[in-house]
């Protein structure tokens, strides 16, 4: 079985090949081609690749492209993960954002969908050529925003491409282990859009135990959603919300801490990530060194991420518990096992709703849930969503679909309808300000200056 990544150059292809390498299954992936633009980073994850490969007989073999065609010719799976623009473009989302007094995070407010705009071009391009020219190949999708980008792909592939996130993940394995069951045991009720979801029940045996925990500020408060939301919230809520609607509950704290730092998140990355392919891709290295680089580079990484908001939060640094990733590579894995093998599974993923979620359309891309088999991934009924959640998810899903017409477009009007109808931008004056801002700093949104 052979599988491509687009992005091969990025920081996480080495979590999915080390999920490879664990997978000793007959009809496992023997083949992994890797496509990026940057040809120096493609050399530079050619080297960890090799290091975690080494001592391993029959590790997948590892090629690298920067041809798009070659890629995907003869390809079973395509794994997406692009970053149009990288991470000075990410940097530049968050910079441009704080400068209008709202949030520029990568996938949330305006920082997400100026790189809806920007990334949602290059995926539909991309999904026309895998239709062309690998038509029987499924598209894992991890590229954010992986909502939207899923839903642009979808356009072209129908439900051939299925959109993966680790944070539904993490967040069920968490409250199941704090429950004292094993994560694979329990049944996570989620539902919502990507990085905007809700764990409103968590089943063990066919029965809730989410109100036991609910119950319990102390066990609450004892993981790192609890820290961030607080025990009251949670139980006002009766739900534990994915993290990202940190910055949707308290969002004026959170941008206030993001403009008071030194270095947005996106700057980080940008400058620890150049140190990192710059020492991995020395040709004078020897064995092990890049994937030590990686190694450090990650933990690094791991450590600081959603840092702001823990400081809103006031809980400080990370658990040691918390620093183990949702595992989208191995969610991954999983996926391409139950349909490649007819190994079914039920996995959180985000696919078209068909009716799942009465409030929005068949061809909206939702996130729960799904029972997945040799033919795809099929949405889990779901029961209503409360009407808080109602609001949230039909007018971030309306901005979304604005991101989807603004590409095809190419509309200077729809991109601001996009910005304006978002919940965490608060004025059709900044939304028409952040277009302009935007259009001027990244080449690839020239067509809406």
């Amino acid at each position: 079985m052979r599988l491509t990544i687009l992005g091969g150059g990025g920081f996480r292809v080495p979590l999915v090949y080390g999920a490879l390498l664990g997978d000793h299954a007959e009809g496992r992936v023997s083949h992994v081609t890797l496509y990026d633009e940057d040809s120096g980073r493609l050399r530079a994850m050619a080297r960890v690749l090799a290091d975690q490969a080494s001592g391993i007989a029959d590790a997948p073999a590892v090629t690298a492209t920067t041809d798009l065609d070659e890629a995907l010719r003869g390809a079973d799976f395509v794994f997406s993960a692009i970053r149009v623009g990288g991470l000075e473009g990410r940097a530049a989302d968050e910079r441009i954002a704080l400068a209008e007094g709202v949030l520029g995070q990568e996938t949330v407010g305006a920082g997400g969908i100026a790189y809806g705009l920007r990334t949602v071009p290059v995926a539909r391009e991309i999904a026309r050529r895998v239709a062309r020219t690998a038509p029987d190949a499924w598209v894992i999708n991890f590229t954010n925003p992986a909502g939207v980008v899923t839903e642009a792909m979808a356009e072209e592939l129908g439900d051939r491409v299925i959109g993966i996130c680790d944070s539904p993940v993490g967040l069920g394995r968490r409250i199941a282990r704090l429950l004292g069951a094993r994560p694979e045991e329990a049944w996570i009720d989620y539902v919502g859009l990507n990085h905007l979801g809700w764990v409103r029940g968590l089943r063990i045996g066919g029965r809730d135990e989410l109100p036991r925990l609910l119950a319990d500020a102390r066990a609450l408060e004892s993981f790192e959603e609890g820290r961030l939301f607080g025990a009251e919230w949670l139980r006002s809520l009766g739900a534990i919300p994915n993290e990202y609607l940190h910055y949707y509950y308290f969002n004026r704290d959170t941008v206030r801490a993001y403009q008071e730092v030194k270095q947005t998140r996106g700057a980080f990355l940008r400058d620890q990530q150049r140190g990192f392919y710059a020492e991995a891709g020395r040709p004078d290295t020897g064995p092990g060194a890049a994937l030590a680089a990686w190694d450090r580079t990650r933990a690094e990484r791991e450590a600081t991420y959603m840092a702001e908001n823990r400081e809103v939060a006031g809980v400080g640094e990370r658990e040691e518990s918390d620093l183990e990733s949702g595992g989208y590579e191995k969610v991954a894995l999983a996926l391409m096992r139950a349909i490649a093998r007819d190994e079914r599974a039920t996995l959180i993923l985000n696919v078209r709703n068909r009716g799942t979620l009465s409030v929005l359309d068949a061809e909206a891309v939702i996130e729960v849930p799904c029972l997945v088999d040799a033919n795809g991934a099929h949405p889990v009924a779901v029961d209503p969503l409360p009407l808080h959640a109602v609001g949230l998810v039909t007018s971030v899903k309306a901005a979304e679909r604005e991101v989807l017409a603004a590409a095809a477009s190419g509309s200077r009007a729809d991109a601001v309808k996009a910005f304006a109808l978002h919940p965490l931008v608060d004025s059709v004056g900044v939304a028409r300000r952040l277009v302009t801002g935007y259009a001027a700093e990244h080449p690839g949104l020239g067509y809406l200056r």
